[in-house]
């Protein structure tokens, strides 16, 4: 019986399309595989600007490779980036760098990757959101398994100056309660990465179904839970070696949020995160300095 042959991935397809394209094809589809990452989270005119090229010729490539436009052919790259469903963490775990110094490597590795990733983040994107924040009735924040740490990072700060409007989904009770009230002038943030948690794209859903204003800070813009979102917050997930997606761009959103509402939220936020501080000074909730 013969075995089935294994699926190509879009980037495999183009790079063997390649020396078959018309001469600006290949400019633009040698980009593309030179910034896959980019194909699958920025607009077709950015890349089209980035590249020199006429933002057409993203459609003529896609559909010279078989994709009816090019919004197919970015839905393909992102599933390519993907990792399995079954093995979401160790089919990650690639054989390491040899050598005395392999540990070493791997950290700056990393680091190369994370500092690549947090360069990608959009500042305007991240500055939108955050006015939607401020403007809110009430903030809703929305993370679960290891998106917890990220959603409960954005909960701290944000309740430093607004400790009445901010909620954690979940945080105190079943979140299914927390769901039934969003409202229309809330704000509902949702974070996630591949593989999805049932409970974010449920939060997603419920955000959406209230009418509130969801913001999705996920990895990629087919992200389930981030399906109808009006600020869609894109952050590198996949491409940083390890065993483990990284966080690192969903920390430094959460913390650019924070910032940019507090800031939204002039003399007033001021004066609330002095009462907190003050409070927590009464409390003694931190150790004295020693002089």
């Amino acid at each position: 019986m013969a075995q089935s042959r294994p699926k190509s991935s879009p980037l495999n397809d183009l790079c063997s399309a390649l020396p078959s394209l018309p001469m600006r094809l290949q400019q633009v589809g040698r980009f593309v595989a030179a910034n896959d990452y980019d194909a699958t989270t920025r607009s077709m005119r950015d890349l089209a600007a980035e590249a020199g090229a006429d933002p057409a010729a993203f459609t003529r490539l896609a559909k010279a490779l078989g994709y009816s436009g090019w919004d197919e052919l970015r839905a393909a790259l992102t599933e390519a980036r993907r990792p399995a469903q079954s093995s979401p963490f160790s089919g990650r775990a690639k054989g390491g760098r040899k050598g005395p110094n392999a540990e070493i490597a791997l950290v700056s590795d990393k680091l190369e990757a994370e500092a690549a990733g947090l360069a990608r983040i959009s500042a305007g994107s991240v500055a939108n959101a955050a006015k939607a924040l401020h403007a809110a009735r009430c903030i809703w924040i929305a993370g679960f398994r290891s998106c917890r740490s990220v959603a409960e990072l954005l909960n701290y700060q944000l309740r430093l100056f607004r400790p009445d409007a901010v909620h954690l989904v979940g945080g105190s009770g079943p979140e299914d309660l927390d769901l039934g009230a969003f409202h229309s002038g809330d704000a509902v943030v949702v974070i996630g990465f591949a593989p999805y948690s049932r409970a974010s794209v449920l939060s997603a859903r419920a955000a959406h179904d209230s009418g509130a204003t969801l913001v999705a800070i996920a990895d990629t813009i087919t992200a389930p839970m981030a399906e109808g979102a009006d600020h869609l917050l894109l952050y590198e997930a996949a491409a940083s070696p390890g065993f483990f997606p990284s966080l690192t761009g969903a920390i430094a959103i959460a913390q650019s949020l924070a910032a940019v509402t507090f800031v939204l939220g002039g003399a007033g936020a001021k004066r609330r995160l002095e009462e907190t501080e003050g409070r927590l000074a009464a409390l003694s909730q931190y150790v004295a300095e020693k002089g």
